[in-house]
């Protein structure tokens, strides 16, 4: 190469010392052929430096290449970077990757199972959902709700199957007017498309599906809300079950309540989150929840009470307080009112007199007791949690209730 760069350059001088005389043909081809040598070696990559420089300054280093790289039999990259310089996500570690999809929002997991198959299918798994799922609706969501979601699970597969057969019905019943040909590209149109949308569609039963369902407002699940209806004043420190359906437009719930005898069905819109609570044990409101802790039951402890205006309206759960008999002092080193069948159950946020301020149970007999003018007080569950108790006192009213 440098001979033949001597040859070349030594010929040009040469040719310029001579007289300006035309030239033969052959000079004029060297002339030539050294313009176009000298173009080759300098010029050529100046340009294509300055072309890559400008290209990798265009370029966000922090850009992640979704183009998946090949893997070693020990896990390492064979091929560390493309072509344009960029490491794949993919290219992680599977411990790694997991890690920081576990990290990710709901919002970044919908994103991110957007762009490829393979991180799609990693981020709709449950095991990363649930943990969103526990978060964020674990308080307010039961089992009454899961099987209410499991309902609608079915429903809308049933749904899906009749829409099928009827189509099937329909496309035979065509097959009658139209050729066999046609029908036949139809129905690999048909199932093409189906094939497609049964790929690219979520699981109706993946905890992704459910939390987005839920998330959207578009699934109304059961649970109980307290002080009903704005805090009413005749269901203070009560808490009624109801169907929810969340806003996400104002982070609060629609609250639907269920009929009560004659009255239309009542909706509260605004309903905040301190006041909804999954239901604490898993009996309909229109059942008599069966007491297991009356033998336990003693001055002081805090109780919630089924109670219900009437026998056509659905049982509320009430806060009180176990009281002493009225043959007590109320001195803790002399009562005996846990050994007394009869247990006094007071509701203090009600003035002394009220007849709404104390009603008495029978502690080997009790079943639902009351009456059509005092309504009817069903079964009593005792609260044994500090955070419960403390959530009835803090919806506590600020006036003594007549």
């Amino acid at each position: 190469m440098l001979l033949y760069f001597l040859i070349t350059c030594f010929s040009f001088i040469f040719l310029k010392s001579l007289p300006h005389k035309p030239l033969p043909s052959w000079a004029t081809e060297v002339r030539l052929l050294s313009l176009w040598f000298w173009k080759e070696l300098f010029l050529f990559p100046y340009f294509e430096s300055l072309k890559v420089t400008l290209f990798r300054a265009s370029k966000i280093p922090s850009k992640i290449s979704i183009k998946r790289m090949t893997l070693s039999s020990h896990g390492k990259l064979e091929n560390p970077v493309d072509e344009t310089g960029e490491m794949s996500i993919l290219d992680l570690p599977e411990l790694a990757l997991d890690c920081i999809l576990e990290r990710l929002s709901p919002a970044g997991l919908c994103s991110m199972a957007g762009v490829c198959t393979s991180l799609r299918e990693r981020c709709i798994s449950d095991h990363l959902w649930e943990r969103h799922m526990k978060k964020k609706w674990g308080r307010i969501i039961g089992p009454s709700a899961y099987r209410e979601w499991q309902f609608h699970i079915a429903s809308s597969k049933d749904f899906g199957s009749c829409k099928l057969s009827k189509q099937k019905s329909l496309r035979k019943l065509l097959s009658i007017v139209w050729p066999s040909s046609w029908m036949k590209s139809k129905d690999d149109k048909l199932n093409n498309d189906n094939s497609f949308k049964h790929s690219s569609s979520l699981s109706v039963d993946s905890i992704m599906s459910w939390y987005l369902a839920i998330e959207s407002g578009r699934f109304w699940f059961p649970a109980q809300v307290y002080n009903r209806e704005n805090g009413h004043v005749g269901f203070m420190l009560s808490c009624y079950d109801a169907e929810l359906s969340y806003d996400p437009q104002t982070d609060t719930f629609q609250a639907r309540y269920p009929p009560h005898g004659r009255r239309a069905i009542a909706i509260e819109t605004g309903v905040q989150w301190d006041r909804i609570r999954a239901p604490p044990v898993d009996t309909s409101p229109h059942d008599l929840h069966i007491s297991d802790c009356l033998n336990d039951l003693r001055p002081g402890d805090h109780i919630e009470i089924q109670w219900r205006r009437n026998k056509e309206f659905p049982y509320g759960w009430w806060y009180g307080v176990v009281g002493h008999l009225e043959s007590c002092d109320g001195n803790e080193n002399y009562c005996l009112c846990h050994n007394s069948n009869t247990v006094v159950l007071e509701f203090h946020q009600y003035t002394r007199g009220s007849r709404w301020r104390c009603t008495m149970i029978n502690r080997k007999e009790h079943r639902e007791e009351g009456n059509e003018a005092d309504g009817f007080y069903g079964g009593i569950r005792k609260l044994k949690s500090k955070e419960e108790i403390s959530r009835w006192k803090q919806l506590w009213p600020r006036e003594i209730l007549e």
